[in-house]
């Protein structure tokens, strides 16, 4: 994945750039198209450029709040994943698209629908998505496609209009889509990473990226933010130990959540790697053999075309290298701890030169970024506990992508 990465450059993953264009994103395309895509994509994920769209992810904290705050009063449970989903939505759209999706106030946001189809796969389409990636030359052959019609024609009409609106009325937003017509453009300067090789992006791979980028933001972001929520409903007294890091961090910042002031929520960070061992966004990784590869010390070779599996999940609750891993203890984080254990032994998003886009270890991304804000808005004046509607021990989805639990987490919610 890492040091021999020349070998096992590509996904394996079934894509169509004709017939299925939404399919032809960083995350499954290989080869050359991923070096020249990769290469151009990076500089949008700095430091710089996450600290510029943090405003706009924090305009729509106000939604979050209201919400919880509407739930206290009414004294009921909350579906948490349903809050930090329409959050998650809020924050992804207006960041990728650069639309108000008011996903908290309606109830049928176009935006909440299409991802709902996206992410909610049935037993047929899992079928059709495990014959792609097992046989991709024949479905490539067959023309097979895996986004459904009306999801592209709704996603493929919002990117079009939004450059289309950008372009003629010469509008310039802080957000990943204004990124990308920039990169159509070639405006990106030098300086900033973009390397000039005569070739921008279509409207297609523009759309392509958004739709992985809102995707993959939204669905992982809030379902980290909902475990970490139910983890520290369950423990108390870790609860409290971040809360008191986060009144204790803003208060430093006149109560604001700022871009530094959560960088300096370093227990929240401990919290969240623990999340994401116990409950990563992916159970495991696949990576296909480019070249023949030897084994290093082993009488063993990996075929070009052979595809591998790497158990995310299982190296995770490893106890060789997580004891009592069912436990949650954001402490295994310390830098101590984490100096002790081999390197690949935690790959939330994988590792190497392959891994999320979006999480890349220079700086803070988005992922973490506005799982922190997230959790920030919520925990410094409410106190949660577990409902008894929640089906515990949880149970996980059998055909999502996304490693996410089966029905809802419900928890209890109190003002302090």
């Amino acid at each position: 994945m890492a040091t021999d990465f020349h070998h096992f450059v590509d996904r394996g993953l079934y894509y169509n750039e004709k017939a299925d264009p939404l399919s032809a994103h960083l995350f499954t395309i290989g080869g050359a198209k991923w070096r020249n895509l990769r290469m151009k994509l990076t500089p949008t994920f700095t430091s710089g450029k996450m600290k510029m769209m943090f405003q706009t992810l924090v305009d729509c904290e106000a939604g979050l709040q209201a919400r919880i705050e509407q739930e206290c009063q009414h004294k009921e449970p909350i579906d948490i994943k349903e809050v930090l989903a329409c959050f998650t939505t809020d924050v992804i759209g207006s960041c990728a698209f650069g639309l108000d999706c008011h996903t908290f106030k309606e109830e049928n946001s176009p935006f909440r629908i299409y991802s709902k189809k996206v992410l909610n796969i049935s037993a047929i389409e899992m079928l059709k998505r495990m014959v792609a990636f097992s046989f991709p030359d024949m479905a490539t052959a067959l023309s097979v496609t895996l986004t459904p019609k009306d999801v592209e024609s709704f996603f493929m009409k919002v990117v079009k209009d939004t450059v289309k609106y950008r372009e003629e009325k010469d509008v310039q937003r802080k957000d990943f889509m204004q990124l990308l017509i920039d990169l159509k453009n070639n405006k990106l300067a030098e300086e900033d990473g973009y390397k000039h090789d005569g070739r921008t992006l279509t409207v297609e791979e523009i759309a392509a990226q958004s739709v992985v980028f809102f995707v993959a933001g939204f669905e992982t972001s809030s379902t980290t933010m909902s475990f970490a929520l139910y983890e520290l409903a369950k423990n108390q007294d870790i609860q409290e130990k971040v809360r008191k890091e986060v009144k204790s961090v803003l208060a430093k910042y006149d109560g604001k959540i700022t871009y530094e002031a959560i960088q300096n929520m370093k227990y929240m960070d401990l919290v969240l790697s623990e999340t994401l061992r116990k409950y990563p966004p992916v159970t495991f990784l696949t990576r296909q053999c480019v070249l023949d590869y030897k084994v290093p010390n082993e009488d063993v070779i990996i075929e070009k075309g052979t595809t591998v599996s790497i158990p995310i999940l299982g190296l995770h609750y490893d106890e060789e290298y997580y004891p009592d891993p069912k436990k949650f203890d954001p402490e295994r984080f310390t830098e101590e701890n984490q100096s002790s254990r081999p390197h690949f032994t935690y790959m939330p998003f994988g590792e190497g030169p392959r891994m999320c886009i979006g999480t890349l270890r220079s700086g803070m991304r988005f992922g973490l970024m506005q799982s922190k804000v997230g959790l920030a808005s919520l925990l410094r004046n409410h106190n949660f506990t577990v409902n008894k509607k929640t089906m515990e021990p949880l149970k996980m989805k059998p055909n999502s992508f996304i490693f996410a639990v089966e029905g809802e987490i419900w928890l209890n919610a109190q003002k302090i």
